[in-house]
């Protein structure tokens, strides 16, 4: 589903406030403006994950980890259960599902850790150079995008909108969410941090249906206050092959603080147009 719809938009911290306790878990009737195609936007089919552990679980350690299986469509009232399978003296790993009309949809795993005294302080992926985001032009505007990208606001700093034929798969955005109620926390990062294409889109001349497979996230920080909202962005594809794409996302904090490293497996249906030998940016 594209967008085109009237309707007023839930924004994202409204989404979550109607997200009710139940017996058996949690559920929430999933609006159309959050939708990717016929499906749950997966960003925000993780965050609902994330949303009924810390429900059920208060005063967790830090996230440190996590895994997403996107099994099935998620349409309809969502079904959301989260339980603990092991409580240790500094860790608690857990996992949750997220269940709709059509079945399983979503299946997460966490990892939680406290915090350890230790030598080593350091990180190896520098924030590239960007500067204020009202300086570059908007990201999301080409035509018939999927409705959940109504919710996001972002800035190209480099690479390419999706199918403009770019030679390089890679872009480099600032993104924030537009509902500034939405508070800097990892539920609400958690959801902007899918809201970019894959990155091979970029060298494509034309879309076509993808799926996410898998989406793996490792956290680097325990604080997620960002007063201005603004995230800065980057995903690069490494392979497409088999109708599959692999791509590597990080985003850092506006002082070049790295908050978050994932991985992402796509599945890509159709044969799409592209460039030949797509290169990566120098």
């Amino acid at each position: 589903m594209s967008m085109g719809s009237e309707s007023p938009l839930t924004g994202f911290s409204d989404l979550i406030s109607r997200v009710s306790e139940q017996d058996d878990g949690f559920a929430i009737d999933l609006p159309a403006d959050w939708l990717q195609g016929r499906t749950s936007y997966g960003g925000l089919s993780a965050a609902l994950c994330l949303e009924a552990t810390i429900r059920s679980r208060p005063n967790l350690p830090p996230l440190r980890s996590a895994q997403f299986q996107f099994i099935g469509p998620a349409v309809g009232e969502l079904k959301m259960t989260a339980k603990i399978l092991r409580a240790g003296k500094s860790t608690v790993f857990s996992q949750a599902q997220v269940s709709g009309e059509m079945g399983i949809a979503t299946q997460a795993s966490f990892c939680f850790g406290s915090s350890r005294q230790t030598s080593h302080d350091f990180f190896n992926i520098p924030a590239p150079e960007a500067l204020a985001p009202e300086v570059y032009p908007a990201y999301f505007t080409w035509p018939d995008r999927p409705n959940f990208m109504q919710h996001f606001e972002g800035q190209l700093v480099s690479g390419a909108r999706p199918c403009t034929a770019n030679q390089a798969p890679e872009m480099l955005v600032w993104l924030r969410h537009k509902d500034r109620n939405s508070q800097s926390n990892l539920v609400s990062l958690l959801a902007l941090a899918d809201a970019l294409p894959p990155a091979i889109f970029a060298t494509y001349q034309e879309p076509v249906p993808i799926s996410t497979v898998s989406w793996s996230v490792d956290f680097l920080d325990e604080s997620f206050e960002n007063e201005s909202g603004w995230w800065l962005v980057r995903s690069i594809a490494e392979s497409s092959r088999f109708g599959f794409s692999a791509q590597v996302i990080s985003i850092w904090k506006p002082d070049g603080t790295p908050v978050l490293s994932a991985r992402q497996n796509v599945a890509i249906f159709g044969n799409p147009k592209q460039i030949k030998n797509p290169v990566a940016m120098d």
